[in-house]
């Protein structure tokens, strides 16, 4: 066992300030790394010490594996986290980190690469058994053959990245004569946001559900899992609204995922904290999608329902120290639901929109959780993912979390950017995620940007008729009363905004 003194956090925002509070009850001191960008950014105010390491650019910064090595070396750092995102899958940097003799707080360097290429991921997980969805076992780029291959699997398919995900290098192609260009437009995509071009084809499956499990491994062998979650509430195939557990699976399908989460684990050595992500069709059959090799942006809705810290797990794990529990120990407890707070426009395609936290007002109230990394006033940076917060609500059940999660958002209050919240309050009243009944596809099938539109406030049109009324009946008796009625209008319009 080997144990850590100091850790320092390669990453930013919310997730570095998360693992840095962790770190400090264990008593451990901890570093940030910061761009330019990040200044003043609260997870540098946080930790004990902090280094600039760059321009604003991750690509010259947060990207920058020399750079965070020599941050390590000049602050006598004897461990890395690197959260999520940026480096937190990249076998080169584990491998770095691991070769200047310090601690890597998250898998080994070869289960990286086993699950980083969905291919191999593949191989290694069908020696185990774990169901897989039918398609190509290799790279493919001879449309020719795909449609080949496509005539036998079933149309629609699916052309899916070899080395990414985020929907990047994905296409759905539903007939032969459209295999060509898409192909071509998948492996470009691919090749530009992953150095990779190579693509592989596999069945769409229609009416997707996205079920994922936390898995845990030790370093002595031990393997659990610590249930799923239900991630389904998507735009642009990124997670906006998580569960756990998700509403649809028994207990019976709740343990045959689980086991087959840990066999992926397995499949490849796998040891600290992973997500094991599935697919589930609409007859509940569950295909083996990916494996994410590092915590999740939606672990604390896991954290929730265990009443475990994941990241303190990781760092007893990273230490070598034997996980404190089986899987026979782990039990749910109650309902959570997680809301990602984007500085994104839902009207306008959740396009981004950078600005000024003018008003920046959290909610609280009993099993409510805020991880953030910004405060009032603060500029949300034009270089990152425009993510503000996650908001995560805890109850007892299902139902209780829904209306403590419409509560929350309604008390949370922020002006100088659109966020996603009205857009999560949406889903939380939709009748299709109310009774468990969507899909991958609640965006495309359910949301238009008229539905966040304020509706008409019968107050406010009672007396703006009043109002009218009166400067009609004014400017019937004397001219100079007009201009009083307008300054009256004003007035209470100014009154109204405030």
């Amino acid at each position: 066992m080997r144990s850590i003194n100091k850790i320092l956090v390669a990453n930013r925002g919310e997730i570095a300030l998360r693992i840095m509070r962790t770190a400090r009850e264990m008593g451990i001191k901890t570093v940030a790394v910061f761009s330019e960008a990040d200044r003043k950014a609260l997870h540098v105010r946080f930790a004990d010490e902090a280094i600039c390491i760059g321009p604003p650019p991750s690509a010259e910064s947060y990207l920058r594996t020399e750079k965070i090595l020599e941050a390590a070396k000049r602050t006598g750092a004897d461990a890395i986290h690197p959260g999520y995102g940026f480096l937190s899958e990249n076998e080169d940097f584990a491998a770095a980190v691991r070769d200047a003799g310090l601690i890597f707080i998250g898998p080994s360097p070869e289960s990286i690469a086993v699950m980083g290429d969905k291919l191999t991921a593949k191989a290694a997980v069908a020696k185990y058994g774990v169901p897989l969805v039918p398609g190509t076992t290799t790279p493919i780029s001879d449309p020719d053959e795909a449609r080949k291959i496509a005539g036998s699997i079933g149309y629609p398919v699916l052309i899916k990245a070899s080395a990414g995900g985020g929907g990047k290098g994905m296409r759905i192609v539903e007939r032969a004569e459209d295999m060509s260009e898409q192909m071509e437009r998948a492996m470009s995509e691919a090749k530009a946001a992953f150095g990779d071009g190579s693509v592989f084809l596999e069945k769409y499956v229609t009416q997707p559900r996205h079920i994922e499990f936390q898995i845990l491994g030790d370093q002595h062998g031990n393997t659990v899992h610590l249930f799923e979650r239900e991630c389904s509430v998507q735009r642009r195939h990124q997670k906006v609204v998580e569960e756990a557990p998700s509403s649809i699976l028994t207990s019976e399908k709740r343990n045959a995922m689980g086991e087959a989460a840990v066999n992926v684990a397995k499949a490849c050595g796998y040891f600290n904290a992973g997500t094991v992500e599935f697919i589930v069709d609409a007859q509940s059959n569950f295909y083996f999608l990916e494996m994410n090799t590092r915590l999740q942006v939606e672990h604390p809705v896991t954290e929730q329902i265990t009443g475990l810290d994941l990241v303190r797990l990781q760092i007893m794990v990273a230490q070598g120290q034997p996980l404190p529990f089986s899987q026979q120990d782990l039990k749910i407890n109650g309902h959570a639901i997680e809301v990602r707070v984007y500085a994104e426009d839902p009207a306008n395609n959740f396009l981004p929109d950078i600005g000024n936290l003018k008003t920046y007002v959290r909610p609280n109230g009993p099993g409510i959780r805020v991880d953030d990394g910004f405060e009032q006033g603060m500029d949300i940076p034009f270089y990152y993912d425009p993510m503000i917060a996650k908001l995560v609500c805890h109850a007892g059940d299902r139902e209780a979390a829904i209306a403590r999660t419409i509560r929350a958002i309604d008390e949370y209050t922020v002006t100088g950017v659109q966020t996603t919240l009205g857009f999560c309050r949406f889903v939380m009243t939709h009748p299709a995620f109310i009774t468990g009944k969507f899909d991958t596809r609640f965006v495309e099938l359910y949301f238009k940007p008229s539905v966040l539109q304020p509706a008409p406030n019968l107050e406010e049109e009672e007396l703006a008729a009043a109002l009218a009324a009166m400067r009609l009946s004014r400017r019937e008796s004397t001219p100079e009363a007009a201009t009083n009625d307008g300054e009256i209008s004003s007035k209470w319009k100014q009154a109204r905004l405030q």
